[in-house]
Order: C-alpha cells, then sequence, then structure tokens
C-alpha cells in the first residue's frame, strides 16, 4: 500500500544529495580505527566481544580465553539462569510438554517455579493475550503494513497509549508491562499478518480468538491457520524454537539495543519497540530467511544433492561470490561466540529429523546437513584461516518454520516473540542494578574545518 498524496523526492534531487554526501564526507577506513585501537562492532581482535557489563540472566559459551590471551574452541553451551538449555529441552522430551512458558518464569524471576506458581502464570498469560478493546481495529487493522517486524514494533509502542502507568519503572511496574507485553506480542504478530495478507498479498484474512488452555506455540498455531487445527507434535517443535530463542546474552544485537534504552531511563514500551527493530536486521534475527533462500537456490544448482564434491564446489563458488546472492556468505555458517558447535542449532536439527522425513523435507534437510558438515572446510580453505566455524541457530529454524506451514514474513517476528523474555529480564537488570546510561566513545578523525558565510558558497 502506497499514500500517492505523500510529496516525494524527485530523483534528479536524490541524485544531488547524494552527490553532495559523498564530495564532502571523506570515507572511513577501517584500517584507521584499527591504528587507533578502536574495537569495531565491540569486538576484540581475537573475534570476541568487549566486556560491556555483567549478567544473572544467561551466559552463552562457544571458547575458552586462556591467561595469555589464546582462544580455545570448546562446545558450545546456552546457559538460562544456570540451567542448560539442552537439560531444558530434554525435560520437554521426557515428560511430551511445553517448556516455553517454564523459561519465561526462569528469566523473569531467576529461578524455576513451583507447580502452583507455574499453572497461575501460565493462566495469567492465557488470561492476557487477548489485546486491549479497540487495539487491533486502531492500530493493526487501519494501519497495516507489508513488514510484520515494523508493525510489531509500532503496536509495542502504542501500548504506551493504553497503561495510565507507562512511566513507571518500578521493578512490580516493569514486571507487569513485561508480562502483558509477552502475552500480547504472540496475537499483536498474528493480526499484523492477516491484515497483511488483505491488503498487500490480495487473498482471505480470518481472525481467530484466543483459546484457553493453550500454551503459546498452540495459541500461535491455532490462530494463524484457518482451520485452527495443529497437530501436538507440530506445536511441541514450534515450543522448542521459542526455548531455544529465548535469551542469548546480553551482548546481542538486540538485547544490547535493549539494554541502552533502558540504561536512558525510558519506558518499557520504547526499550522493546527498540529491540525488536535491532532484530529486524538480516545480521541479527532475519539471518534464518536468507538461510531458506539460499537453501532453494542450492537444490535448484546442484544436478545431484547427494554428491558431496559438487555440493562443496557450489558453497566454494557462493564464497567467492560467483554464485547465490553475490553476498560471499553461506548463510546459516559461522557465530560471534560458538565455535565447535551452536546447541540451539543441535537441538532443532534432532527434532526437525522426523516432521522432515514425515512432511516430504527430507532433501532440503539432508541438503542443510550437508552444508552443516561441508561448509566449515570450504570457509577454512577459502579464508586461509584457522578458525573454527559451525552451524548456528538459523540453518535449521526456517526449515521448521516451513515445515509448519508458517508464511516466510513470521519467520523474524517469531524470534521476536520467543526473544522479548530475555529482552524484558536484561531490562529489568539494566535499570535495578547497573542505573548508569551506556555512553561509549566514537573518534573523532573529520578534521576542522573553517566556517564560510551562505552568500560565499
Amino acid at each position: 500500500m502506497f499514500y500517492p498524496d505523500v510529496p516525494a523526492l524527485e530523483p534528479e534531487e536524490i541524485e544531488l544529495l547524494c552527490s553532495e554526501y559523498v564530495a564532502h564526507n571523506a570515507h572511513l577506513d577501517p584500517r584507521e580505527a584499527d591504528r587507533l585501537g578502536v574495537k569495531r562492532g565491540l569486538r576484540n581482535a581475537d573475534g570476541t566481544g568487549v566486556l560491556a557489563g555483567i549478567t544473572n540472566v544467561s551466559n552463552v559459551i562457544g571458547y575458552e580465553k586462556q591467561p595469555d590471551g589464546t582462544v580455545t574452541p570448546i562446545p558450545g553451551r546456552l546457559v538460562y539462569r544456570g540451567i542448560d538449555i539442552d537439560t531444558l529441552a530434554a525435560e520437554a522430551d521426557a515428560h511430551d510438554r511445553f517448556m516455553f512458558e517454564e523459561v519465561i518464569w526462569l528469566l523473569l524471576f531467576g529461578s524455576l517455579p513451583t507447580a502452583d506458581q507455574f499453572a497461575r502464570f501460565r493462566k495469567l498469560l492465557e488470561n492476557h493475550r487477548e489485546l486491549p478493546r479497540g487495539f487491533a481495529d486502531d492500530m493493526i487493522l487501519n494501519s497495516p503494513s507489508p513488514n510484520l517486524m515494523n508493525k510489531m514494533a509500532r503496536s509495542v509502542l502504542a501500548m504506551y497509549s493504553y497503561d495510565e502507568h507507562a512511566e513507571d519503572n518500578s521493578l512490580p511496574n516493569i514486571l507487569r508491562q513485561s508480562i502483558n507485553l509477552i502475552a500480547e506480542l504472540p496475537t499483536m504478530m498474528v493480526n499484523a499478518y492477516q491484515i497483511k495478507r488483505r491488503v498487500y498479498d490480495r487473498d482471505s484474512m480470518y481472525f481467530h480468538l484466543p483459546t484457553p488452555g493453550q500454551s503459546t506455540a498452540e495459541h500461535i498455531l491455532s490462530t494463524y491457520r484457518a482451520d485452527k487445527k495443529f497437530t501436538h507434535e507440530e506445536a511441541r517443535l514450534l515450543d522448542l524454537c521459542l526455548l531455544v530463542h529465548a535469551d542469548h546474552g546480553g551482548g546481542n544485537c538486540s538485547t544490547f539495543t535493549c539494554r541502552v534504552l533502558s540504561s536512558s531511563g525510558t519506558d518499557t514500551y520504547a526499550a522493546i519497540s527498540a529491540a525488536i527493530g535491532a532484530l529486524k536486521g538480516p545480521k541479527h534475527g532475519g539471518a534464518n530467511l536468507k538461510v531458506m533462500r539460499q537453501l532453494d537456490y542450492i537444490l535448484q544448482a546442484v544436478e545431484n544433492p547427494k554428491d558431496e564434491g559438487e555440493v562443496r564446489e557450489l558453497l566454494r563458488r557462493i564464497l567467492r561470490r560467483e554464485a547465490g546472492d553475490g553476498s560471499g556468505l553461506i548463510y546459516g555458517m559461522g557465530h560471534a561466540v560458538y565455535t565447535l558447535s551452536d546447541p540451539r542449532a543441535q537441538i532443532l536439527k534432532n527434532h526437525a529429523r522426523h516432521l522432515a522425513y514425515e512432511k516430504g523435507y527430507d532433501e532440503e534437510f539432508e541438503m542443510l546437513c550437508s552444508i552443516e558438515k561441508l561448509a566449515p572446510g570450504v570457509i577454512a580453505e577459502e579464508h586461509h584461516r584457522d578458525k573454527k566455524v559451525c552451524a548456528n541457530v538459523d540453518l535449521f529454524s526456517g526449515l521448521i518454520y516451513r515445515m509448519l506451514g508458517i508464511s516466510e514474513d513470521l519467520y523474524t517476528p517469531l524470534f521476536a516473540i520467543a526473544r522479548v523474555p530475555g529482552w524484558c529480564a536484561h531490562r529489568v537488570e539494566e535499570v535495578e542494578f547497573a542505573n548508569r546510561i551506556i555512553r561509549p566513545a566514537y573518534k573523532y578523525v573529520g578534521g576542522d574545518h573553517p566556517y564560510t558565510p551562505l552568500d560565499e558558497r
């Protein structure tokens, strides 16, 4: 949908502005940053993150740093409040139950809930899934967006107007706001998707009310699908995706964004909306969609998907920018922290296998396994380095969403749904304990220039 009555810059004006920018803004040479000791991307020279804070929420482990500064790769671990996600996933399997709601409690409050606390908390989330009266009409249906992440960010900001205590940054109020947003955002997402279908895809839309007694994963599937039907295995697999995406330390782009805004003293809605904006980027939450598009390209480009030599050579051409989208990237491979393995990727891979063969996605699944196996060696050869590279969570999450019949429009929004508990937990920590505005420094390298009066230019 476009609005032709809004004045737009003419192409000639845009070209003029761009030429002016290029003429008067010197290129920033990354080598100059290195010379000055600037840690671009808040990364150390060895690729590890600059230590910017402390947290009790979660720990991302992919290497050990020795006293002499040497980095030793180790199998990856992701720990929520001291509990390994492998343990949480195994518990869900052992008792065939949904785990995401328990993880929400764990992240927000720091310990596992009792049976009574868990039952009451699940009911609390159920009771807050329906949006405030008039919200869907005024904030979602009347202003559709082709990108659901933008719509979700705007919807979160709009919730400020429905909260008479929006500016209250006390612990009880932030927790209240957090629980409300965790419960409401899946409904916002599905509503935004339905109106996007109607306006931009010229397709039918349908709205279902929340069903009592459902988990978050069940609620998403039942409101997303026209017939509200889904299998227990499908809901369990989506619940697992939510579990492994729920948090990933304080330094990832979107969580750090949430912490930066929270450090300024701003409100919960502004902080969470900004985190959604950060997650939208293809270098962060949008990567799983890139994986799926590259997977489709590879399956079309190779004659024999089972021929490892042919697949290896195509991956080599992708890295050389001779094939694929020209980025030189093998999407779904590599991570800033994990070196030998990403525990999230392994959990999703192990659980996706059965559904892939059951639903006829065995070729796609096997190709992802081949990429996981072959890409590290090809990357090492092409980049002439020994740095360990492993599959990350994005390699398998997109295929799971596709197997569940979920539109690509929802791939990154589902990541946001899962990550809100982590963002909120880090926001509480930043407001309650850090209590100092985050303010790193940038080195000015632009030089001094005289002011020329307007009539002399």
